[in-house]
């Protein structure tokens, strides 16, 4: 939470405290918002982030936090600002429109750094300005300054394209290995980052592996708390590749045994995959995405190199998590195979991702590095 009784000077100075909340949430079916409520003085009242998919949005958290300050320190409504990173949303989704909380809450002016793809006619702004508050975008000079043009950029290419946010897991040795020559590979990492992958697969709506993953390694790929029980949001399986899928394959069963819908894509190309998993599809396997949609909002690519090197290969991988484990064993297959890349003008660039736990962190003895790609 940004600290309340800082004061800022300027638009830049809100945005800024803005784009810093809204990096503490999560990457994924949903932009990352950020809001701070400031007193005509300049002084920070209330923050608030958008924390994932059916939570509360930044607006509605800044919101409730300002409810208690004010009440505390009688600070009226009407003389303060609401400032966010993202012009507020006036749809309902899996939560109701941020602009019905602004009305309630009696604040009269609101300053949003960049429009929201999603709305229509003018978003939720338009419809603030009908009920007479004073609403405006802010300079683009000034957004930029902040950061806040840039913050959801890989999220908006995939929204443009008609696509999921496509997250990936990449575990590996100091020497880039992901298995030892033998082909053992439980576990590279260790107990810290494996819980931090599972609350990811919890957040995402499908998560893809390749049949020779199925094959050779029969994982569950569910989502699963520490003690390795089955967490309550749990990933579609989805299983690319020509080969059928053994009938026992642990994927195919859910908590207790039951039958567990999962999907079979007999291709290896990427694009061809997300085809596939449209609304015909869906149907067949008796699958409800939680967007209501045809397509799924949020997929994880969790497959072996080959798989996660035709992602990345096709442009299609947003943001990366790289566990890099303090071993080194010499032999192996590598995390990734790029054999078109020959020279380094063709490398594919990455970059240090500040959002959630920013770009470098540690997890026990392992160091997460988040990249977000170009």
């Amino acid at each position: 939470m940004t600290a309340s009784g800082s004061a800022v000077r300027a638009p830049a100075e809100a945005l800024s405290l803005g784009v810093r909340e809204a990096r503490r949430g999560h990457r994924g079916a949903n932009p990352l918002v950020g809001a701070v409520v400031t007193a005509a003085d300049g002084m920070v009242v209330a923050s608030g982030f958008h924390r994932g998919r059916g939570t509360a949005h930044a607006e509605v958290a800044a919101l409730e936090q300002f409810a208690v300050t004010s009440a505390a320190s009688r600070i009226p409504p009407a003389d303060v600002t609401l400032w966010v990173t993202l012009e507020p949303c006036d749809h309902t989704g899996s939560t109701g429109p941020c602009t019905e909380a602004i009305l309630a809450s009696g604040i009269r002016r609101v300053r949003y750094a960049v429009a929201d793809p999603t709305g229509h006619h003018g978003g939720g702004s338009a419809r603030l300005r009908r009920s007479g508050l004073d609403v405006e975008q802010i300079d683009p000079a000034v957004t930029a300054v902040s950061g806040a043009d840039d913050l959801n950029h890989r999220w908006l290419v995939a929204r443009d394209a008609g696509r999921p946010f496509v997250t990936a897991h990449l575990a590996q040795s100091l020497d880039g290995r992901v298995a030892a020559a033998d082909g053992t590979s439980q576990w590279i990492t260790g107990p810290e980052s494996r819980r931090h992958a599972h609350a990811v697969r919890s957040r995402v709506d499908a998560i893809i592996v390749g049949t020779g993953t199925v094959v050779a390694d029969d994982p569950r790929l569910t989502a699963r708390d520490a003690g390795g029980h089955d967490l309550t949001d749990q990933p579609v399986p989805v299983v690319q590749g020509r080969r059928g899928v053994p009938e026992g394959a642990a994927l195919r069963g859910g908590p207790g045994g039951a039958p567990r819908p999962w999907i079979h894509v007999p291709n290896h190309e990427p694009h061809a995959v997300l085809d596939h998993l449209r609304l015909d599809h869906r149907r067949e396997a008796g699958i409800a995405w939680p967007n209501g949609g045809d397509t799924p909002s949020h997929l994880l690519i969790e497959g072996g190199p080959t798989v996660l090197a035709a992602w990345l290969g096709a442009g299609l991988v947003d943001e990366i998590f790289v566990y890099q484990a303090p071993l080194v064993l010499g032999g192996g297959p590598t995390g990734l195979d790029l054999p078109h890349l020959t020279t380094l003008t063709q490398a594919l660039r990455l970059r240090l991702d500040p959002a959630e736990n920013g770009g470098l962190s540690r997890r026990g003895d392992d160091v997460l590095l988040h990249y977000a790609t170009q």
